[in-house]
């Protein structure tokens, strides 16, 4: 890549070779002395942050991209005598990963509760697949990369998959009154879920293009109860299914015994059995549910997030509003996009430096995320 030289202009580019790095720095060491006419080579699946100075100056598209700096070739090394001949004029490029990443798994520690309306307070497992995708570079790198030399999704895995039990939790409480209703609801549980954590990911420069629901496991006595009542479902007439059983067994004690004894063994068990079914079923009804769940396409343009009206992909701000497309950086407690060099938010006043707190459940003193609605321990509501 030529980045380490006195005499030549750089030539900078990046493969990833592992499939797993979100992010990547060059120089990988730290900064550099990028001169004045370097190149740099984006590909389709790349975006390019030029930092110069401590400061993020540009982020660049797709195609070949000339970087201006004050580091001029020889030169600037007499002059950067005085500081040990490192130049001052300290400059890096990050290349973000814009390619989906692909099957990253989520699933629940430990179980987690759930106040089923019929059950009562149970405790649940479930597991999952999410995709996630770099949409904000400079963003990105601000708030969650810094100053790594690399990102990949190792590093960030784990985060996710407490976002979304967290999110996981809170969305059952709201969607959800027991689990005898689970049956044919994973696709509808699964788009509120991923909503809801789309969200949280922006904050970061992140979006969550796919999130599935593979398991809610209940408790194995909640199984067997879920698994009677599939059994009662599938049954349409219990009196004609008691007729026939019944009736088969009187066969087959007539053939086990011969004799005048074993026909009149055969036609007691006949007599007596529709009776004893009767007795033990009588009453019951049985039913049926289904659900219907609809959903949006996902739309195909980049939409203002302020105003919700579509713009070009490269645009840097909404020709509608006004609104910041390309962001640095958001506000902790409203999501407002935010300039480099904002200290308050334009929208509630709140400090940038502010970072949200998470809460306390008052019931069992258990830590939650900051937006948590239910507690993850104990399922109670979060006041």
């Amino acid at each position: 890549m030529g980045t380490n030289n006195v005499v030549f202009l750089e030539v900078i580019e990046w493969f990833d070779e592992s499939g797993q790095e979100m992010v990547h720095r060059i120089p990988e060491e730290g900064s550099g002395e990028i001169k004045y006419g370097a190149q740099l080579v984006v590909r389709e699946s790349q975006a390019g942050v030029f930092f110069y100075n401590g400061k993020a100056c540009e982020a660049f598209g797709v195609g070949r991209h000339t970087l201006k700096t004050a580091n001029i070739p020889i030169l600037t090394k007499i002059l950067s005598i005085p500081w040990g001949a490192t130049s001052p004029l300290r400059a890096e490029v990050y290349f973000a990963n814009l390619k989906t990443f692909a099957n990253l798994k989520w699933g629940t520690r430990s179980p987690v509760a759930f106040k089923d309306s019929e059950l009562g307070l149970i405790r649940l497992r479930a597991h999952g697949v999410f995709n996630i995708q770099v949409v904000q570079p400079i963003l990105f790198i601000n708030t969650l990369v810094g100053t790594m030399h690399k990102f990949s999704t190792n590093d960030i895995e784990d985060y996710l998959r407490r976002v979304i039990v967290s999110r996981f939790n809170d969305h059952l409480g709201e969607h959800l009154d027991t689990v005898l209703n689970l049956p044919g609801r994973y696709e509808e549980l699964s788009k509120g879920l991923q909503e809801k954590v789309h969200e949280d990911l922006g904050r970061f420069g992140l979006s969550m293009t796919g999130l599935y629901i593979t398991s809610i496991t209940p408790p194995p006595e909640v199984q067997k109860t879920i698994d009677d009542q599939s059994r009662l479902n599938v049954i349409q007439d219990m009196d004609k299914l008691v007729k026939l059983k019944a009736a088969a067994a009187m066969e087959k004690a007539a053939e086990a015994s011969g004799g005048e004894a074993g026909a009149g063994l055969g036609m007691g068990m006949g007599l007596m059995m529709p009776a004893m079914f009767s007795s033990s079923f009588q009453g019951q009804s049985v039913k049926a549910e289904s659900q219907q769940q609809g959903g949006g396409e996902n739309e195909a343009e980049q939409l203002c997030q302020d105003c919700k009206l579509p713009v070009p992909k490269d645009a840097r701000f909404c020709h509608h509003c006004g609104h910041q497309i390309v962001v640095f950086s958001k506000c902790a407690t409203c999501g407002k996009n935010l300039s480099s060099s904002a200290k308050f938010c334009s929208r509630c006043g709140d400090p940038v430096s502010k970072t949200p707190t998470e809460k306390i459940c008052s019931v069992c003193q258990k830590e939650n995320l900051a937006e948590s609605t239910f507690c993850n321990q104990c399922g109670e509501k979060i006041s």
